[in-house]
């Protein structure tokens, strides 16, 4: 299994979501990302995660939501993170607003690393330590750096 080290770089934390609603937070991800690199058509990952939406809110709770899917165009998995001090509607499970979101696309061939990695994000964003850790850290890199830190603790089959 692939460590967050390995695929969340800076260039793919956003400090501060600018989106005040669910599509515009999956917009602003899937734009984040084409700008990294790491996808051609931002549009085309909207319309995925979108689709993936309709079939139920990745607003999994405690402020935490993680949209993802699967494209045909990409050959590597791709995470990405993005934090909302004000929080967003997210139609998340508990009715909170989602403050931290991972987005996580895979080539739709790799469907047991999605699914084993989606897991993965969720048992990370389990620590309510973590979650608070990450509303309070100044900059990207410090968010990067937290994810990071709480993936280590796990063990990586």
């Amino acid at each position: 299994m692939v460590r967050m080290k390995d695929l969340l770089h800076d260039d793919l934390v956003i400090d501060e979501i600018a989106a005040t609603d669910k599509p515009g937070v999956i917009r602003e991800l899937a734009a984040h990302v084409r700008a990294a690199g790491k996808v051609a058509d931002a549009d085309e990952l909207v319309r995925v995660l979108t689709e993936r939406e309709s079939l139920g809110s990745t607003g999994i709770g405690d402020g935490v939501a993680i949209p993802h899917g699967k494209l045909t165009a990409i050959t590597d998995m791709v995470v990405a993170f993005g934090r909302s001090r004000k929080g967003v509607d997210f139609q998340s499970l508990d009715s909170k607003p989602a403050h931290l979101f991972f987005l996580l696309v895979t080539p739709v061939d790799k469907p047991g690393d999605h699914l084993k990695t989606l897991a993965r994000i969720s048992r990370i964003l389990k620590n309510p330590v973590l979650r608070d850790n990450l509303m309070h850290a100044a900059h990207g890199h410090d968010l990067q750096r937290l994810i990071c830190e709480e993936d280590g603790k796990y063990p990586h089959k």
